[in-house]
């Protein structure tokens, strides 16, 4: 649906926020300052916000493959800003389905309509994973609230998937919500990655169970941290972790022998109309984890049921 420009004025948290629509893309801003943009992805094959920005305006995503900037990498087209998407839905890759791969089959997620839910600032995108030849296997229903609390930047992210066919998402470590974060996360960049149980760097990190995690880097001087929530009433809590020292960063409530060879696959398996439900939060913050009181945020979102 091709909609005009028009701009809508909210409070998220203690400080202004406004949207403004385009055709194929919502930009967000806080305090009168840009956040992120939730783009259609009509060329990627998905939707995806980006780029994320911290309080104090710096980017904390890599601007690849939507922007060619110098010293980046430029591998995994699929890695763009923030999405969701998951690799193995009735065979159909969802995940590396950037339409320039030629490994088949691969999907494609359509932004079927947005509409905002004011005043809590919420972006509502109804949203069709379809095959190869456009037949809808999962309908998402994403709702998006954009908060500012001080120098913190968060969005929370309330996801149901509904299943249009019968549906069987496989086990596999390709998925699912996940960010691409800047070059200067990295740890040939001194990133440091932490989850919940204290565990550092990608070697102790990948595939670990965890509440949470937290990837921290320097980004002009700054020490920003990004932090990503699973909440305690999602399927299979807490979930694995598909975390990358070159900056991806993902958590996976699918996979589970994909990260574990010691466990069964995880199998799941939606008959038509039934749904799964998951709600996750993404928190930009200054400093590391302990500074930024991660754990202390994370309770606090955790309790508020």
């Amino acid at each position: 649906m091709r909609l005009l420009p028009v701009l809508i004025l909210l409070l998220a948290g203690s400080l202004p926020a406004q949207v403004s629509f385009a055709p194929e893309s919502i930009a967000v801003e806080i305090g009168g300052k840009p956040f992120t943009t939730f783009h259609y992805g009509v060329d990627a094959a998905k939707p995806f916000l980006a780029p994320l920005r911290a309080a104090s305006g710096k980017i904390v995503t890599r601007g690849f493959p939507m922007q060619m900037l110098p010293g980046e990498s430029r591998d995994h087209l699929h890695h763009r800003g923030l999405w969701f998407t998951y690799n193995d839905v009735n065979g159909v890759r969802f995940w590396e389905n950037d339409p320039t791969y030629t490994r088949q089959p691969l999907g494609r997620v359509t932004v079927r309509g947005t509409s905002w839910k004011g005043p809590a600032g919420t972006l509502n995108a109804v949203m069709d994973w379809r095959d190869p030849a456009g037949k809808v296997l999962l309908v998402e229903n994403r709702d998006m609230t954009f908060r500012a609390e001080g120098d913190l930047r968060m969005i929370d992210f309330a996801i149901t998937l509904t299943a249009a066919v019968d549906a069987t998402l496989g086990d596999t470590k390709e998925g699912a919500f996940a960010i691409r974060l800047a070059e200067e996360f990295t740890e040939r960049r001194g990133g440091k990655i932490v989850n919940a149980e204290g565990l550092t760097g990608m070697v102790n990190c990948w595939g670990k169970r965890s509440a949470w995690v937290d990837y921290t880097g320097v980004i002009g001087g700054e020490r920003l941290g990004v932090a990503i929530f699973d909440h305690p009433s999602n399927r299979r809590f807490p979930s694995f972790w598909h975390v990358r020292d070159y900056g991806l960063f993902s958590l996976n409530p699918f996979g589970q022998s994909s990260f574990n060879p010691d466990l069964d696959d995880n199998i799941t398996k939606l008959k038509t109309g039934e749904k799964l439900s998951f709600r996750w939060r993404v928190v930009i913050h200054p400093g590391d984890a302990e500074s930024g009181r991660v754990a202390e945020l994370y309770k606090a979102w955790a309790a508020a049921r």
